[in-house]
């Protein structure tokens, strides 16, 4: 299954920029894919408005958002992989949403593993609390 990250993202946006907030994303700048003007990211992420009066071309697809920027009156062109996106928030009062790191997303040919039957070599489950899904086949 695809990630949801991308339509959340979507969304979000949508329903900030619609309650005329400002939409701000935060990204993992050291993601492998992610580029960004170098010299601005702080602690390996960044912050980006991304208004639609403080970018240009916005395009927010399913894969990655890309939009030109201005950083110090400089143009940039920016790419950023859905899955560098870590929080899309409004600043105005900083609602949005913070999303979990995402493990890579591999093909079904690639997995090629024994089904996952729960724990291996008679390890309790985790009580970690959240609840977890399962592939019944």
């Amino acid at each position: 299954m695809t990630s949801s990250r991308p339509y959340l993202i979507r969304a979000l946006y949508e329903w900030i920029v619609d309650n005329n907030c400002t939409p701000h994303i935060l990204v993992n700048a050291e993601h492998a894919q992610v580029q960004v003007p170098q010299g601005f990211a702080k602690d390996g992420q960044i912050v980006l408005n991304v208004s639609p009066s403080a970018v240009r071309h916005l395009q927010m697809g399913n894969e990655a958002l890309s939009f030109e920027g201005r950083f110090g009156g400089v143009a940039h062109q920016l790419y950023i992989p859905s899955a560098a996106v870590l929080a899309i928030y409004a600043r105005e009062n900083g609602q949005g949403m913070v999303f979990d790191l995402e493990p890579p997303v591999l093909d079904e040919e690639d997995e090629g593993g024994p089904d996952d039957d729960g724990p291996s070599g008679g390890e309790p489950p985790r009580p970690s609390g959240r609840p977890s899904l399962k592939v019944v086949k």
